[in-house]
């Protein structure tokens, strides 16, 4: 898939060879890069509706969902640094992404402490500043009928960049998300749209 993460489609069985179609059942295992140990979680059956008015029906199991995340936390893909310099179009990886919008705006310890009035108390003159954020569990994935919901357990630490490029901690929050995420075709793309529940 990338550097971090690799996924293994081979054939389960045989595929199955009927008079109008093809069934293909893919393993659809997503492991770390060079990692071929088990995830630790075990892949229900599923069933595809029936239907025949497309010429292709790709179905993915939410085991698929579950071991990829389970790579990108072991690959360490849910560990990200975002600092003012960090300006760029970079693409971060499912269930973190929102967060890059916080590298197009230059978040300073003025702006923190207009939120949290104990900021200001330790800077008083305006210092750039950078945000760690970490997941502490794999983020669970659940297929619902008409979307599917992360949940994500991180934590985020927040610094101060002082004028000799060194960083002093400002405070450390933990955080909890629940997001639904739905998917719909539009002018022949897939789109999704984004939903914050808690």
């Amino acid at each position: 898939i990338d550097e971090l993460a690799e996924v293994d489609y081979s054939l389960n069985t045989l595929p199955a060879v009927f008079q109008r179609f093809i069934d293909l059942d893919l393993k659809g295992i997503v492991y770390p890069a060079g990692n071929y140990s088990g995830p630790p979680y075990v892949a229900a059956p599923f069933t595809i509706p029936d239907q025949s008015d497309s010429m292709l029906y790709l179905a993915f199991s939410e085991y698929f969902f579950q071991t990829s995340s389970f790579a990108y936390y072991t690959a360490g893909a849910f560990n990200i640094t975002i600092a003012e310099e960090a300006k760029s179009g970079k693409l971060f990886y499912l269930f973190f992404f929102f967060l890059q919008t916080c590298s197009y705006f230059n978040i300073s310890t003025e702006v923190f402490g207009s939120i949290i009035p104990e900021v200001s108390k330790y800077s008083v003159t305006p210092y750039p500043v950078m945000l760690k954020l970490m997941a502490t569990e794999i983020p669970t994935i659940s297929l619902e009928q008409d979307s599917f919901t992360v949940e994500i357990q991180g934590s985020m630490e927040v610094f101060a960049v002082l004028p000799d490029a060194t960083t002093q901690s400002l405070f450390t929050m933990n955080i909890a998300a629940n997001t639904s995420i739905a998917l719909n075709i539009f002018d022949q793309k897939l789109m999704g749209s984004l939903c914050l529940n808690r």
